[in-house]
């Protein structure tokens, strides 16, 4: 950010240099993060089955939405019958107050399948909300989310972490983060044989070398798994 800063100073012969260009920084270290594993992200299934914000939880697992992306999702995003969602608008705090904003980049904003199980769950998300609405009344404020708050406004985010760390709790399964779920999705996908480029679609990364440093950890997996399947195509 400061060299950037110092660059456009200099355009604009503010400065005589970039000082920031000397600088060296450090070097990055890449930090091994604990995978989900297939079993436990059944536990944890289990212990969202029925729960208020099932279809939300569920949602980050298998299709990779961001926690302001899943806030911000409209009924109008969903198409049922194409089995896709697409992503248009997050929601962010600024100015002290929550608001619906665009996605931040053009990746971000991107429409991808979604597995039928996750739909059903929409669907009676759906149902659940119309309940809500009616015990709201007058006080309900449409704004067409699938996940607002009792009152249909934007849910507050520090809502989601709370319910998260409950839910995770009780599933023996404390050092699992929300964004977690995200990381599990892409490793899922990776695994099952999609390509990294599809990977780098549903997650919206802006790069290629974003996922693969990502999820470098799950390449030898990969890598095992085609070759094993090229030796089964050769040898019969």
């Amino acid at each position: 950010m400061i060299r950037n800063s110092l660059g456009d100073a200099e355009r604009e012969e503010l400065v005589h240099r970039n000082a920031a260009k000397s600088v060296r920084p450090p070097a990055m270290r890449q930090v091994e993060r604990r995978a989900l594993g297939v079993e436990e992200a059944r536990r944890l299934l289990d212990v969202l089955r029925g729960h208020r914000l099932e279809a939300l939880y569920v949602c980050a697992l298998t299709v990779g939405l961001r926690r302001g992306e899943l806030l911000g999702l409209a009924w109008s995003d969903i198409d049922f019958e194409a089995g896709t969602l697409t992503v248009r608008q997050t929601v962010q705090r600024a100015e002290g107050r929550l608001q619906l904003v665009a996605p931040k980049t053009e990746r971000s904003r991107r429409t991808v399948p979604v597995p039928a199980q996750t739909l059903a769950l929409f669907r009676a998300h759906r149902r659940q909300q119309a309940a809500d609405r009616l015990a709201a009344g007058e006080r309900w404020q449409d704004h067409g989310l699938v996940f607002p708050s009792k009152v249909g406004t934007p849910m507050d985010p520090d809502h989601i972490d709370r319910t998260w760390h409950k839910i995770r709790a009780a599933a023996a399964l404390n050092w699992l983060r929300l964004h977690d779920l995200r990381h599990a999705c892409a490793t899922f996908l990776l695994v099952s044989g999609a390509s990294p480029r599809t990977v780098m679609k549903v997650l919206g990364h802006s790069q290629m070398g974003l996922t693969m440093n990502t999820y470098a950890h799950v390449l030898p997996e990969i890598e095992r798994a085609a070759v094993d399947e090229a030796a089964k195509h050769l040898f019969g």
